[in-house]
């Protein structure tokens, strides 16, 4: 069996069984075992820090603190706090369920499906998703690769759920929807909450029915 991977998944997402065998991709290195585990708890060490003290107070020196871990290990697998909130994000985003819509569904219907739970990922959580609007944003390398894993992911998703009958555009429509309401609740211009409700008037103005 290989070895775990930290990051990405190639191709990430991919709905059902197909997705078990996906071969993790790293942005840095393979891991072992016991370095997965380090990464693991890097993770969880910071979303309890955030909930502490938020975005502005992050730093990947207190969450390796906190994970019990030296600052120079956390270093190499997190080249800075964008890029672990960001890891945080792609893994609870890979550990969604597939959709399933029904056989009658509409493709609204579809379309809602495949983001809604996407859209409230960490609308319970509000330090967490400032941070990963944040984060998502900036330019560094090892975001940027993270950022193009994790639109691929969406855009495979949403692809399956509306399957072949959707007619041209309709899917890039959706997916410039989903991205821009993920920009203005991150602005704090909308909840999350609100924006899955105007992400599904999007997908039955784009789709045409309801959902």
């Amino acid at each position: 069996m290989p070895e775990p991977l930290l990051g990405t998944a190639e191709p990430g997402g991919v709905p059902g069984a197909a997705r078990e065998a996906v071969p993790e991709e790293a942005p840095r290195r393979r891991l072992t075992g016991r370095q997965a585990a380090t990464v693991g708890s890097l993770v969880e060490a910071a979303v309890a820090e955030l909930r502490e003290h938020g975005y502005d107070g992050l730093t990947v020196r207190n969450v390796a603190r906190r994970a019990g871990v030296a600052p120079a290990t956390a270093y190499t697998y997190f080249g800075s706090k964008d890029h672990l909130v960001t890891e945080v994000f792609w893994r609870r985003l890979r550990a969604l369920p597939d959709p399933a819509p029904g056989p009658g569904d509409s493709l609204a219907a579809r379309a809602v499906a495949a983001l809604r739970d996407v859209v409230l990922l960490v609308a319970d959580e509000p330090a967490l998703a400032r941070a990963c609007t944040a984060a998502m944003l900036t330019s560094e390398p090892d975001v940027r690769h993270l950022r193009e894993r994790i639109g691929g992911w969406i855009h495979r998703r949403l692809a399956h759920a509306l399957g072949p009958a959707a007619a041209p555009g309709v899917l890039g429509a959706l997916e410039l929807a989903y991205t821009g309401a993920m920009v203005q609740a991150g602005m704090g211009h909308l909840t999350y909450e609100r924006m899955a409700d105007r992400l599904t008037e999007a997908a039955e103005l784009i789709c045409g029915g309801t959902a």
